[in-house]
């Protein structure tokens, strides 16, 4: 949690989300450090910097964008890549629209809206919606990229879990959602959510 939360958002006004921080900004920065709370400097700031790159500078989940017609064509049994709608659990006509991506880093697929459900205790399968709460969201962040939810790897595979990261060690940890798409960029966004944590006393 932040010793000084007023110094945090300071730090941000002067940088990433300044001059002026909406309400949606600071109520979005606070689901995620909430849902953070007792993790690792690095690893609160990269969740921060990839949700600040994933939607688009708003710190709001966002849904996937398309209509019923390319969902069902992306993510649906009966679309144009069965095999990738078998491998996101998509096993029903409409499953496709039904469990697109929704979230800070997306949830995809009716298998990965169980999980998140067993993990949270929140039923995301009956209730998809709710994956675009900000608090549910941000705590499927954190599951899922403590867990390696969405590439199989973790903060811990790339990021220390005591101290600063280095812009090296942010810019690697893009792996953990998306391969090497935008790293350098991400790593920037990092490290100015790292130097607001740590004027915001994170401990």
């Amino acid at each position: 949690m932040l010793s000084n939360p007023s110094a945090f958002f300071v730090r941000l006004r002067s940088g990433l989300l300044g001059p002026t921080l909406s309400d949606d900004e600071v109520h979005g920065c606070n689901a995620i450090l909430d849902a953070m709370a007792g993790s690792p400097l690095a690893y609160t700031a990269y969740a921060l910097a990839t949700a600040y790159h994933e939607t688009a500078h708003t710190m709001q989940p966002v849904k996937e964008i398309g209509g019923p017609a390319y969902f069902r064509r992306m993510y649906d049994p009966l679309g144009s890549r069965p095999l990738v709608a078998k491998r996101l659990g998509n096993t029903c006509p409409g499953d496709g629209a039904l469990f697109c991506g929704r979230g800070y880093p997306q949830l995809t697929g009716r298998a990965n809206y169980l999980k998140a459900s067993t993990a949270l205790g929140v039923d995301l399968v009956a209730h998809p919606e709710l994956a675009l709460r900000p608090d549910i969201a941000a705590k499927i962040m954190r599951r899922g990229m403590e867990e390696g939810w969405f590439t199989g790897r973790g903060f811990d595979a790339y990021l220390p879990n005591s101290g600063p990261a280095t812009e090296g060690e942010f810019t690697a940890a893009r792996a953990i959602i998306n391969g090497s798409d935008r790293a350098t960029l991400i790593a920037s966004y990092a490290l100015s959510f790292q130097a607001a944590l740590q004027a915001g006393a994170w401990a």
